[in-house]
């Protein structure tokens, strides 16, 4: 098995913090103020944008397409719309025809602050927003660069449709109360989890200009993470309390909903969420150095704790 590079974990936190803080400022500005026509719906888009996320998904862009050389500020405007377009899906996730949840990263869900139809509302808003900030495209750019743009813009769109963060929540719907095999489950999770993981860390190489091999590697990482990322969250949902996890702990078990913990068990879904970790490491070992946040962030999705 390759072995991946060392990581500076804390050099790799630093670096984390940094891509958060620029991540919160470019959102920021990508975003209508709030006292602006209509208020309401602004400010229940900021309410649930600017709840406290860990950006994971906005630092997985900025790290895939830096390592294969792409700049940042080339970057920027799919890691804003991939946090965006997450945001929209944990509230649309927890409207009471969905999971029916009243708590989010630690406070009262948007339905609970905004009323159910202005939080659709404001779910749809951050979808649109998200693909209208990828249309703004500068005067002047080559025909490579739009090609990018326009190729990474339709791997997010085909992450969110049917075939994936969509139909993976119409399966979790159709899956509650019944019991589904260890195959059903994994098609599930790499839908409705995997797939938005996995092009955010597809959609910054492609920005970044990636060759074909290391569009390779990158697609193995961001595959093993996507799946890894919803094991550690049936684990987490199955261990933990809402004090640690900011939102309702053990609503899966009450909803009779198939996890990795209730279909493998416990033990063997924190062995699965192991392997998966080595998987995106050993992907990434060829690239040396230039992996060294992209590892980072695979380590801090598997030892999370919320």
């Amino acid at each position: 098995m390759t072995t991946p590079a060392p990581v500076d974990e804390a050099a790799a936190s630093e670096a984390l913090r940094r891509l958060r803080v620029e991540v919160d400022r470019e959102l920021e500005t990508a975003l209508p103020a709030e006292r602006e026509w209509p208020a309401t719906i602004h400010r229940a888009v900021r309410y649930s944008l600017f709840a406290g996320g860990k950006r994971i998904r906005p630092a997985l862009v900025l790290a895939a397409g830096e390592a294969v050389g792409g700049a940042r500020q080339e970057l920027m405007p799919l890691a804003c719309a991939v946090e965006m377009i997450h945001t929209y899906s944990l509230i649309h996730d927890d409207l009471p025809a969905m999971d029916d949840d009243d708590l989010r990263r630690g406070k009262p869900t948007s339905h609970k602050v905004f009323g159910e139809a202005v939080a659709i509302l404001a779910g749809d808003a951050l979808l649109t927003r998200a693909f209208h900030l990828l249309a703004e495209v500068p005067e002047g750019w080559d025909e490579p660069r739009l090609r990018r743009r326009l190729r990474a813009a339709a791997a997010l769109g085909e992450a969110c449709g049917t075939t994936g963060l969509i139909g993976g929540q119409v399966m979790d719907l159709e899956s509650e109360g019944r019991a589904i095999g260890a195959s059903d489950l994994e098609r599930l999770h790499r839908a409705k989890t995997g797939a938005l993981l996995s092009a955010c860390v597809r959609g910054g190489a492609i920005l970044g200009g990636a060759s074909e091999p290391e569009l390779e590697l990158l697609s193995a990482y961001a595959r093993a993470i996507g799946l890894a990322f919803q094991v550690v969250d049936d684990v987490l949902d199955a261990t933990g309390s809402a004090e640690q996890l900011g939102k309702t702990a053990g609503k899966d078990q009450a909803a009779h909903k198939a996890t990795y913990v209730s279909v493998h068990g416990l033990e063997p879904a924190r062995a699965l969420a192991l392997r998966l970790r080595q998987e995106a490491l050993s992907a990434l070992a060829p690239l040396g150095g230039r992996g060294a946040l992209l590892s980072a962030i695979a380590r801090r999705i598997v030892d999370r704790r919320s």
